[in-house]
């Protein structure tokens, strides 16, 4: 019987093929009471679990499979980062010599109170690390009851959808040595682990399916539409039919795009276009190259900073920010300065906040802590010394805000020609507008600036006070709300009357279905994930700007989501 299943769609595109299924163990852990004599044995009995599941950790960490994605060894890191954890290394053992319990029943209970205090976290990427502390718990929990702590799987010569409630990153290692068409699971969101190695993977994919595991059946043959996060189980002739169609299509498609990287990023009456890509980790920038990216119009550079118990040395960053700009051979670097804090903070950050969204966050914490901004500043500031390097500050709110990071990139450069270390004289500075307050007052910005760079999923959300990872609300998250075009326009008109080149680097510029629009609106400067870069390229090189510049105008007083719909259709027909 044909049935549909809707999730998240992660990685786009479409792949047919028969079910696998693959099922972590649902293990109990079992409760008694430990005798005094024996309780010393239960917690070398638990240490010898955690020994045993951080071997395995590092064994996978060092024989990561050729091709594997970046992402990958990171995770492991994570995971191994949250096995030496106290609260879940030292705090069950305490649980044991208090009560006199067994190991397994110390762990679960520990277990239990730390999901509960994750679920009580507002930001969304902190709210998913959730999943990787169950993960790594159920791993120890399996060493403990003398469980594998992989299945193996079982490899076909036919395209075939793996289906699971969760995978975790060490799955990834092993399922990257097979030939999966698609996968889809019941957990997971747009920030878990899972779905960005996915993305990294390219691999169609839906997730957060709830009920996929208990009602797909071995072998049943499923359709993954990553595009839209639909899963069709047991099609008709007619649906399959229509798949088919659209997968070739789709591959078609994708081979086309390839070859476009060596053509000119230009509209058809010859105005040039600038697409650059969004990085995380230094060996991004590989993906990059391979799609001749302009240049990187984001470096998140908070992700040096993320899945470690210390900060990284001033050294250590410079020598990450230098990796990518000698791989650019001389095209522009932008690295945004650390943007993390509240609840989405590492472990060497004890930051408390009522409300993490609004609260020391981003460029808000950078000038609560000078030394770390600072010693960041240096480190970008040394990169500039090998290629043009770019700063970027994130969530700019106020002109006393910008005044501040100005005096302290000042005092940095001071600091740097004090000890004699060479550093490049042109690094240019550029502010981040995501916040309603920044968009409106973007004049007073672009006057002290070098550029403007618009990230649009932090100005929709706060723009609309919508959190798009909520289910309840999510479907009120609209980059099309009237609110939100005219504070993109508005900017890009500001850029464009005092000459301060403005980008946009969040999600819109990756989607091709907004970028005649936006090139309407006026933006010349796209930044986005490097695997968007060819569909994007695809659409600038169709597009008159003539044309397009005066339905965009409309569009943006259209007020009514039909008329936007309708001028947009327009707009890309």
């Amino acid at each position: 019987m044909t049935f549909t299943l809707h999730g998240i769609g992660i990685a786009g595109g479409f792949s047919i093929g028969r079910a696998q299924l693959y099922s972590h163990d649902r293990l109990e852990a079992p409760r008694h009471q430990v005798q005094p004599d024996d309780i010393e044995s239960e917690v070398a009995r638990f240490d010898a679990a955690i020994i045993e599941v951080r071997s395995e950790c590092e064994h996978l960490r060092d024989h990561l499979p050729e091709g594997a994605p970046a992402e990958l060894a990171a995770f492991l890191d994570l995971h191994r980062l949250i096995l030496e954890d106290s609260m879940l290394s030292q705090v069950p053992k305490d649980l044991i010599r208090a009560t006199a319990c067994n190991a397994e029943w110390a762990l679960a209970q520990q277990t239990e109170a730390l999901l509960a205090q994750f679920d009580s976290i507002e930001d969304v990427y902190l709210r998913e690390r959730r999943q990787d502390v169950k993960q790594v718990a159920d791993k120890v929990l399996k060493a403990l009851l003398g469980h594998p702590s992989l299945a193996p799987v079982k490899v076909t010569e036919e395209p075939t959808i793996l289906v699971a409630h969760d995978l975790t990153p060490s799955d990834m290692v092993l399922f990257k040595r097979s030939a999966y068409a698609g996968f889809i699971t019941d957990l997971g969101g747009t920030t878990s682990h899972t779905a960005i190695l996915a993305r990294s993977l390219g691999i169609p994919s839906v997730m957060a399916l709830h009920n996929a595991r208990a009602l797909v059946q071995e072998g049943d043959l499923i359709i993954v539409d990553g595009n839209a996060g639909v899963v069709i189980v047991d099609p008709d002739a007619d649906i399959l039919e229509e798949y088919r169609l659209r997968q070739n299509q789709w591959r078609l498609e994708q081979q086309k795009l390839k070859r476009l990287k060596s053509s000119p990023s230009a509209t058809l009456d010859g105005t040039a276009v600038e697409l650059m890509a969004n990085i995380d980790q230094p060996e991004d920038v590989k993906e990059a190259v391979q799609e001749n990216a302009a240049g990187i119009g984001l470096f998140r550079s908070e992700f040096l900073f993320m899945n470690r118990s210390d900060l990284p040395s001033e050294d250590e960053q410079f020598e990450a920010y230098r990796k990518v700009v000698k791989a650019m051979k001389g095209k522009p670097v932008v690295i945004r300065t650390l943007d993390i804090g509240a609840d989405k903070s590492p472990a060497w950050l004890h930051a408390d906040s009522v409300n993490p969204a609004l609260g020391l966050r981003a460029i808000r914490l950078c000038l609560a802590e000078p030394p770390i901004f600072i010693a960041q500043l240096r480190a970008i500031l040394r990169a500039g010394k090998h290629g043009p390097v770019r700063i970027l500050i994130p969530m700019l709110a106020s002109l006393t805000e910008l005044d501040q990071v100005l005096e302290l990139i000042d005092v940095a450069k001071a600091s740097l020609e004090k000890d004699a270390i060479p550093y490049g004289k042109d690094v240019r500075i550029g502010g981040m507008i995501e916040v309603p307050a920044a968009a409106l007052a973007a004049e007073w910005f672009a006057r002290k600036l070098d550029f403007l760079s618009i990230g649009t999923n932090d100005l929709i959300q706060y723009t609309l006070a919508i959190d798009r990872t909520d289910d309840t609300v999510a479907h009120l998250y609209d980059p099309l709300h009237p609110g939100v075009i005219q504070l993109i326009a508005h900017t890009l008109k500001v850029g464009q009357r005092l000459k301060c080149p403005v980008s946009v680097c969040g999600e819109m510029a990756g989607d091709p279905k907004l970028t005649r629009l936006l090139l309407g609106l006026g933006l010349r400067s796209f930044s986005m994930h490097p695997a968007h870069l060819m569909a994007v390229k695809q659409q600038v090189m169709h597009s008159h700007v003539a044309s397009l510049a005066p339905m965009a105008a409309k569009l943006a007083k259209a007020g009514r989501p039909e008329r936007i719909q309708a001028y947009l259709e327009r707009i890309n027909a």
